[in-house]
């Protein structure tokens, strides 16, 4: 597989799928609410899939193929620069968000803020090893991304 012309889009296409899904299982499986930085890091993973589903379909446009790609890495790498600060945020190493903001769109009754569960940006949820969610969001995401780049690197792979 890993020789495969298809080897990189499946890659951007498995990275942020797993990722995402991830995210969901701790917010739907295990309760552990995101906060809005936490959704900042899911946007990007959103568009990588779209962008590799579309480079896997395009298979027969090796140009389109590679650039589709190319940008899912990109916005791979862009989710695991989110997280770095976000997991900066937890840690302390900086401030993040000045404001309260929600996930919520639309008008907001009182009863919708009554009954959403508060969750601060800057105090990690859960962590293994020290390291958080979003911490963890950074190092896969950027290994994810640097893997899928080295699979573009290879001589007649995705062309």
């Amino acid at each position: 597989m890993l020789n495969s012309r298809y080897a990189a889009p499946a890659a951007a296409f498995a990275v942020p799928l797993f990722l995402y899904g991830g995210a969901l299982v701790s917010q739907y499986g295990f309760g552990l609410h995101p906060c809005e930085m936490c959704y900042w890091q899911r946007w990007p993973h959103q568009v990588a899939m779209i962008l590799a589903a579309l480079a896997l379909l395009l298979r027969r446009n090796d140009a389109a193929m590679r650039a589709l790609t190319l940008l899912a890495a990109v916005a791979i790498a862009i989710s695991g620069a989110i997280g770095i600060f976000h997991a900066g945020v937890e840690y302390g190493w900086w401030e993040g968000l000045t404001t309260c903001s929600t996930g919520a769109t639309g008008p907001v009754s009182l009863s919708d803020i009554m009954a959403a569960p508060i969750v601060r940006c800057d105090v990690a949820q859960w962590t293994l090893g020290g390291v958080s969610l979003a911490g963890f969001n950074a190092i896969f995401s950027l290994a994810g991304a640097a893997f899928i780049l080295s699979l573009l690197r290879r001589p007649g792979r995705a062309r």
